[in-house]
């Protein structure tokens, strides 16, 4: 419900109650049955309005072509009017990925203490479009526009994973597996294996796979259509580190990409 939503503290002081009911009205509309609508009864059951305030929200939402109506009297059914996609497609024109990922990688680099990533998929390879330094003395050669092999990297195998199995092997079968050091997975079955834990954990590792002493989490992006749109890493040195230390910088690496996917319009039930 939209009440449920509602900030505490000193900002619940800015939260408009017709606005909400307006937002929840939409959503609820947005969950009904394709093709069949919903009556101002069924409505206002789902939302907990009064019948009186769901018509009078349905009404001035009409008047703006954000909902639309078929039928007469008690047939009368309600659904998301046009308007909405004119408006959708103009978000998703206004919405730049590094501009939403920003802020993100800079709340993930000081969560992690790591250098955080953004990266695309060109060419078969992850290709970088953003970083944010940990600001450390010791610095990785993490420049703008590398091409990161996709077999053997944090970004490259968090984009392989949201390919089918195929996919994969046909990807593979253009740029090949290299091995770059004596860690790095050079079989393609070895990959695959690998790649569906990697869809169970929601991240990927690459474990000095890539580097010597060198290890790097990545995890999928994904826009409003469920289409993986590029990937989020952080990237470290070795040395030390534990198995559970390494599974906390996964899950704030995951959490990092939902929330970018959340920005770009993604659900989790999208798929």
């Amino acid at each position: 419900m939209a009440n449920s939503r509602r900030p505490a503290g000193e900002e619940s002081r800015y939260w408009v109650h017709s606005v909400a009911r307006a937002a929840e009205v939409l959503e609820t509309l947005a969950a009904a049955q394709p093709g069949r609508g919903m009556s101002v009864t069924e409505l206002a059951a789902a939302c907990q309005l009064s019948k009186s305030a769901a018509f009078s929200t349905l009404y001035t939402l009409c008047q703006f072509g954000l909902v639309a109506d078929d039928g007469d009297g008690m047939s009368r059914r309600y659904r998301l009017g046009m308007s909405l996609a004119r408006l959708g497609w103009r978000a998703q024109s206004q919405v730049s990925l590094r501009d939403v990922a920003r802020p993100v990688l800079t709340g993930l680099t000081e969560r992690t203490g790591l250098s955080s990533r953004l990266a695309v998929g060109e060419s078969d390879h992850a290709v970088v479009v953003d970083q944010i330094s940990n600001g450390q003395r010791i610095q990785f050669d993490l420049r703008m526009g590398v091409r990161e092999l996709p077999h053997c990297t944090g970004l490259g195998k968090a984009l392989l994973a949201e390919m089918t199995d195929a996919q994969v092997a046909e990807l593979i079968g253009r740029v090949g597996m290299p091995r770059r050091t004596g860690k790095t997975i050079v079989e393609l079955d070895r990959l695959l294996a690998h790649l569906a834990d990697v869809r169970q954990l929601g991240y990927a590792v690459d474990d000095e796979e890539d580097a010597e002493g060198i290890f790097c989490i990545g995890s999928a992006v994904h826009d409003h259509e469920g289409r993986c749109v590029g990937a989020v890493s952080v990237t470290g040195m070795k040395l030390d580190i534990p198995a559970w230390r390494l599974q906390e910088f996964g899950h704030a690496v995951r959490d990092a990409a939902r929330h970018i996917s959340t920005d770009l319009g993604h659900r989790d039930d999208d798929g």
